[in-house]
């Protein structure tokens, strides 16, 4: 009877335009990244940009969170919902972390697996924005989410590899005559690591959102 009622009443659909808001966030923060890890002279502006975004995507986050809280009925499970929207917020907080470690210690070059690092991130970050917006007709596009989840994976598995392979380079380089160089290194690695890795928390999110709805 209460499924019945909840279908019967008009949903909020406020959510998803939020949901696609901060999906453009973290797409425009994920392409600064990858600029980042380019260097050369517009490393700055590339940071600023992120932060800026990390910002107007945490105004979003509260704005959802506000929404929750005043809405009778919500397109989908409220616990759902705040899960959702905090879990894209940590993946581009993650890339504001990134950008205050790569400031801390000045850095102006980047090895060439952190740079394919940040085009996995890119990646990721596009299939979280073209699976946000299926969400509106879950049933219709259940398909398709599925598909975009399990290529984050995929995506998730290539970071780790990148990871490990770029930990692997940096010790051969730097291992036994620049140890800082190398600690500096692999903290980059992993933070870029931990990106990808908040998306595969996104795309759980999002695996379970059509599990529980279709």
């Amino acid at each position: 009877m209460l499924s019945l009622f909840r279908k019967l009443m008009p949903r909020e659909d406020r959510f998803f335009d939020l949901f696609e808001q901060h999906s453009r966030t973290v797409v425009g923060a994920a392409e600064s990244l990858q600029a980042l890890l380019a260097g050369g002279p517009d490393m700055e502006r590339h940071c600023e940009r992120i932060v800026a975004l990390e910002d107007e995507a945490d105004d979003i986050t509260r704005e959802v969170l506000l929404a929750v809280r005043r809405s009778f009925i919500t397109p989908f499970d409220r616990g759902d919902i705040k899960d959702l929207i905090q879990s894209m917020d940590d993946a581009i907080d993650m890339m504001h972390k990134t950008v205050k470690t790569i400031r801390l210690y000045e850095k102006t070059s980047f090895e060439p697996g952190m740079q394919e690092m940040g085009a996995v991130v890119v990646k990721a970050a596009h299939l979280i924005a073209e699976a946000i917006p299926l969400l509106d007709r879950i049933g219709q596009h259940a398909g398709r989410l599925s598909a975009i989840t399990e290529e984050i994976t995929k995506v998730e598995g290539r970071s780790d590899e990148l990871h490990d392979e770029g930990l692997k380079g940096l010790f051969r380089s730097y291992g036994r005559t620049d140890p800082m160089a190398y600690v500096i290194g692999r903290e980059i690695y992993g933070e870029l690591e931990k990106v990808v890795d908040r998306f595969e928390d996104v795309a759980n999110e999002i695996s379970g959102i059509v599990i529980e709805n279709v």
